[in-house]
């Protein structure tokens, strides 16, 4: 959405401005509050008239799995004052935008049908990292109707190595 990219920015760039140094502790939170803010049962309570900022802000330490600094608390309390909640998962990926750009690494995300263990999992980074000839921020998530195999997502490309895919261009190209 347009309307949530053009709110989140002003967040994102000042919190990357603020950040310094400190930008992977940074990720690291503005993460986690990302996640706790694409609740949806989260949303609709922040959204009631009767809960205010400050309660809003406790659940949200009370669900975190660590506790929040200080300048977590301080840009929470920022969003929230300006009924940004459901800004946040928005203003994390534009965080993580720009410290990429600052690092020139790009997040890719590997779609595999079973668990990876940590030696298949660096040497297939290091194959992406020749592919797509940048330094990756390789994270996993499970897909088992993919079958077999990866299929990888690096910004706007895609690399389809998995079963699933191969079935369906065979599947193409008979019923051509």
């Amino acid at each position: 959405m347009a309307e949530l990219a053009t709110i989140a920015r002003p967040y994102a760039e000042a919190l990357f401005k603020v950040s310094g140094a400190d930008l992977n502790a940074t990720s690291d939170w503005l993460d986690e509050l990302a996640v706790i803010a694409s609740n949806a049962q989260l949303l609709q309570y922040a959204g009631n008239p009767g809960v205010s900022a400050v309660q809003t802000l406790e659940v949200i330490a009370g669900v975190a799995k660590s506790v929040l600094s200080p300048a977590a608390k301080n840009f929470l309390s920022a969003v929230l004052d300006n009924d940004r909640l459901a800004v946040l998962p928005e203003i994390a990926s534009q965080f993580r935008a720009l410290k990429n750009a600052q690092s020139g690494s790009s997040d890719a995300v590997v779609y595999s049908a079973f668990a990876l263990d940590a030696a298949a999992l660096a040497d297939l980074a290091t194959v992406l990292e020749k592919r797509f000839d940048r330094k990756l921020n390789v994270k996993v998530e499970l897909e088992p109707e993919l079958i077999g195999g990866v299929r990888v997502v690096v910004g706007d490309e895609v690399l389809d190595t998995s079963v699933k895919a191969r079935l369906e261009q065979m599947k193409a190209a008979l019923t051509s």
